[in-house]
């Protein structure tokens, strides 16, 4: 594998000489568009196929796994412009059945989604996970949930040979966040019975494996019951074979103030549940100044003190899959970014003539670009941030990661995970595994 920075002068097809790689695979590892026009500083990444396989008239995915001995999802996930099995086949087009780049290490990898999510981005993005998440389930005073349109998603996911987790949120009935809905349910041990009984029947019929809960800005007078509510769920759903992750505002220290930490006491959390997911991201915010998403000082910061209170291997480190886009000059209270992908941020810098730079403090790329009225200023992931991320997984001794989110594609993200890692997937009978 090598990861190559674009310079001046560069093109697609003298970096495909280079490397000696086709120019198609590499546009499309990179999602480079035609007429194929670079970005200085772009990062490429350059992967080095074992096997392929030229597409004859007639044939279908369920052929190509068969006479080439391997399954669908992987030829899935080793082309992401066959977006899952919603692109049709064409004669004469290049499928790469392997890598010679092979994973050494075996992750989970979840990834949340909202119901809305574009139908062939939900297929392209389910080759790449263990598990998807639809988001969110919330409740009411009284322990029922507020329901949520996921039967898409399940079905999808099912069908793709990945598993589904509930997500619990404090989600109220008019569609807003409200902490105070979860202190009120922990004085209540009737309606947190109720809703604990209503999450096991969500879960045994719509057939998801689990549950993810999330309440965020608990206060710290309620971190002991929120922990206990977990261990509570934890007790109801593990007997049937359910797991229970958490997920944890990105904490440094047992005492930092603040009404996103407070409530989240890692070593009662990590204790409670089967696993926990660390939001590492979100440093860069739409309502902040203009900086990296996850600069991975802070992030290591961060793991540092949860493996103090967590086992490694309940874990699981959040990755972005998001960028953001500020009007220059950021107004503290003011400015608000534009949310974006990761892919899009790159094509913002091609239409632009913008030069991509990469920040060595954050691991992070970024630019700046005029749009002829405003000076923009923006930050993303690439294959080189997400390389270090990756890196932080295996040093730590991780479970897997968890995206949030997945509504946008990211092709040299995706592939990186999948040359880096060997997924974990659930056990189901139905799915495009042949």
């Amino acid at each position: 594998m090598n990861i190559y920075t674009v310079k001046q002068g560069d093109t697609l097809y003298s970096i495909s000489r280079e490397f000696g790689v086709p120019a198609g695979l590499i546009a499309i590892w990179n999602s480079i568009p035609a007429p194929y026009e670079l970005v200085v500083g772009q990062s490429l990444l350059i992967l080095t196929p074992s096997s392929m396989y030229t597409v004859k008239e007639g044939d279908t995915y369920d052929s190509i796994a068969r006479s080439t001995n391997t399954s669908k999802i992987e030829i899935f996930a080793n082309n992401p412009n066959l977006l899952g099995g919603m692109a049709p086949l064409y004669a004469g087009q290049t499928v790469v059945i392997s890598f010679a780049e092979t994973p050494q290490e075996s992750v989970i990898m979840n990834g949340y989604a909202y119901p809305y999510i574009e139908t062939q981005t939900l297929y392209y993005v389910l080759p790449y996970l263990s598990n998807l998440i639809p988001f969110t389930y919330g409740f009411t005073p009284q322990g029922a949930l507020v329901p949520l349109d996921d039967e898409k998603l399940i079905s999808a996911a099912q069908n793709g040979r990945t598993g589904a987790l509930m997500h619990l949120s404090t989600l109220t009935e008019n569609g807003t966040f409200s902490s105070e809905r979860a202190v009120e349910l922990f004085s209540s041990p009737a309606a947190m019975d109720t809703l604990a009984r209503n999450v096991l029947e969500t879960i045994r019929e719509k057939g998801y494996r689990g549950l993810d809960i999330d309440f965020e800005f608990i206060p710290g007078t309620s971190a002991a019951d929120y922990a206990s509510f977990i261990r509570q769920l934890r007790l109801m759903l593990n007997p049937e074979g359910y797991e229970v992750i958490a997920a944890l505002a990105p904490k440094t220290s047992d005492t930092q103030p603040g009404v996103l930490y407070e409530g989240h006491d890692y070593a009662l959390i990590g204790e409670a549940a089967n696993a926990v997911l660390i939001m590492t991201y979100e440093w860069g915010y739409i309502y902040g100044h203009p900086m990296a998403v996850a600069p991975i000082s802070a992030v290591r910061d961060v793991l540092d003190y949860a493996v103090s209170r967590i086992p490694p291997e309940k874990i699981y480190m959040g990755l972005p899959n998001y960028a953001y886009d500020w009007i220059l000059p950021y107004k503290q209270g003011y400015s608000r970014a534009a949310l974006i992908g990761n892919d899009e941020a790159v094509d913002i810098a091609r239409r632009f003539g913008a030069e991509i730079k990469f920040d060595e403090a954050s691991q992070t790329p970024y630019f700046y670009y005029s749009d002829g009225g405003a000076q923009h200023e923006v930050w993303f992931e690439d294959v080189r941030s997400m390389n270090e991320k990756f890196a932080l997984i295996k040093e730590y001794g991780f479970a897997g990661g968890g995206y949030w989110n997945m509504m946008r594609r990211f092709n040299q993200g995706f592939l990186l995970q999948n040359v880096t890692f060997s997924l974990i997937r659930p056990n189901l009978q139905r799915g495009n595994d042949s």
